[in-house]
């Protein structure tokens, strides 16, 4: 059955050749402007209005995206972009280079099976169009020989299609799956690292919610970057497909076309889409801002049970819950805001022009081509280069939509690099932390009470002694417990140190352990392997350990 679309198309062919060809283009304009009633345009003006209204919410929503995400240590308010742009491009290769080390891997096997499925469900949608428009074209001959024929080999190439399609899908998944299993085991590997793990939630403060990056965020962005691969792969094969076929047809003007089009409806809506990769990232650090008021809960549930402080943490958890929803809404008024737009340019004005691009060569009284042809020939003609035409229209406006994708894995992006970087820096022994800051008389605000630097310490290892020669006692955020210490406490020596609540007791333990950096003076221990500290509430390994 010749679908309907096309059959009002060959009419508007044949009207625009028969009636208006000798009418000037003012007059073309005036009769095409006199048929349409007020139920015509009437939807037309509501479509404005409704887009008018869009464009306020999509203000809203961009403006909303714009907040600050950390303050740095000079005042200066520091946000993450989440852009698509060279900076992102470069944490995705730094990203890509962990997930795909090397050709002869897992990853590139299925990064190549994707591709060959990819190429083979394309060639197998070109083998539909022509076979499904040769059974068209054998029932308006009403030649029952040639439609029974050209049926069985349309049925005879269903199973290698559902095969291919089957692949692709299977290589979609198991893709996905080794991605997020490389990538987790190496940002594992960095966080358990030494005292990482230690680090990044008591020592720097730019990550708060680890356990939300390891896991959802790390999913989410394996997901969007093999669906971000899949589209863009199978519409660039189609375009080099189509326009290959097209350009032998209907000559390379039609193509060119839909190649402008595509470029520049590519830029306006990636530059649209831009305020997309901040919401990301900021629904993803309330996503697991409330998780971790949840896990807090759980874990200090004795405590809060026993102080009565179940309404206060209801209050705690329910503002987290809403500041979640509060952005969610926004996200989707913006979304909404969006998707209305990509409709239009990404599918519905592709194929208005689709439609011009492929009937220039019909219109055209000087081709020769088209000329030659009979009736029926014209009409096969037509619907394999306008089929064709659609495909690469559509295939074109997937392109354009790949931006979405892309912009969205633009802010999970950001999320993995930042993980990264931070990792990097603990477990080279730097870290970053919002100090606590005293003003001073006339000269604005200074860092603490001295000049005092994370790692500026001495380190010495050595036996059978323990010795702190001024070492400041300072906490991770610049509180300062004690200004100097001095202790020297020899092998076979016991050592009470008490005092009263918040003096420095397990602060002490706490350097001694090299879980703080030493903030000045010097400080002589044992190696690590040589000293053995008994807590209060001993973890699940040492009682293992003792135990055995």
């Amino acid at each position: 059955m010749i679908p309907a679309t096309l059959l009002i198309f060959t009419d508007l062919v044949l009207y625009d050749c028969r009636s208006m060809g000798a009418l000037s283009k003012l007059d073309q304009i005036r009769t095409l402007a006199s048929a349409l009633s007020f139920r015509q345009y009437a939807p037309g003006l509501c479509g404005f209005a409704a887009f008018f209204a869009i464009i306020r919410w999509y203000s809203k929503a961009a403006k909303a995206s714009k907040s600050k995400v950390f303050v740095t240590k000079n005042g200066q308010p520091s946000k993450e972009k989440a852009h698509v742009d060279g900076v992102f491009l470069k944490k995705l290769w730094r990203i890509l280079k962990i997930l795909v080390p090397g050709p002869f891997t897992g990853e590139m096997f299925y990064l190549l099976l994707i591709a060959v499925s990819l190429l083979c469900r394309t060639y197998a949608d070109v083998y539909m169009i022509i076979t499904a428009t040769k059974i068209e074209a054998s029932i308006i001959s009403r030649d029952q020989l040639r439609f029974l024929m050209n049926v069985v080999q349309y049925g005879m190439a269903m199973p290698a299609i559902s095969v291919t399609n089957a692949i692709l899908k299977f290589g979609l998944n198991e893709l996905k799956l080794r991605l997020r299993e490389r990538l987790t085991k190496h940002l594992y590997g960095q966080y358990l690292k030494g005292f990482t793990f230690y680090k990044m939630s008591n020592l720097d403060n730019r990550i708060q919610n680890a356990d939300q990056l390891l896991t959802q965020d790390v999913d989410k962005f394996c997901e969007g970057l093999v669906e971000l691969y899949s589209n863009l792969t199978k519409p660039i094969v189609d375009v080099l497909l189509y326009v290959s076929r097209l350009g032998g047809a209907l000559g390379w003007g039609a193509p060119a076309i839909l190649f402008a089009y595509l470029l520049g409806s590519g830029v306006f809506l990636t530059y649209i889409r831009r305020p997309i990769g901040r919401l990301t990232v900021q629904e993803q650090a309330l996503e697991g801002e409330f998780r971790f008021v949840n896990s807090r809960l759980i874990m200090n549930s004795e405590e809060i049970a026993f102080y009565q402080g179940n309404n206060r943490e209801r209050t705690t958890v329910l503002g987290s819950f809403a500041n979640l929803v509060s952005h969610l809404r926004k996200v989707i008024l913006f979304r909404f805001s969006i998707g209305f737009v990509d409709n239009i340019i990404a599918k519905y004005v592709a194929t208005v022009v689709g439609w011009y691009a492929v009937s220039r060569p019909f219109h055209d009284r000087k081709n020769g081509f088209i000329n030659s042809m009979s009736k029926n020939e014209l009409i096969q003609e037509y619907y394999n280069s306008g089929r064709m035409m659609f495909k690469l229209a559509e295939a074109l406006g997937r392109l354009a939509l790949a931006g979405r994708e892309m912009t969205r894995l633009s802010g999970f992006t950001t999320r993995v690099d930042t993980l990264l970087n931070v990792l990097g820096d603990l477990d080279s022994g730097s870290y970053k932390r919002t100090m606590i800051k005293e003003k001073s008389d006339g000269e604005g605000s200074k860092l603490l009470s001295r000049d005092l630097r994370p790692g500026a310490g001495e380190l010495v290892i050595q036996d059978n002694v323990i010795r702190f020669e001024n070492v400041p006692l300072v906490t991770p955020n610049g509180d300062v417990l004690i200004e100097s210490l001095n202790l020297e406490v020899p092998s076979g020596r016991n050592v009470l140190v008490c005092g009263p609540n918040g003096c420095g007791k397990s602060s002490l333990f706490r350097v001694l352990g090299e879980l703080w950096p030493l903030f000045g003076g010097r400080l002589t221990k044992p190696a690590k392997g040589k000293l053995f500290y008994v807590p209060q509430v001993c973890a699940l390994v040492i009682k293992r350990n003792l135990t055995t």
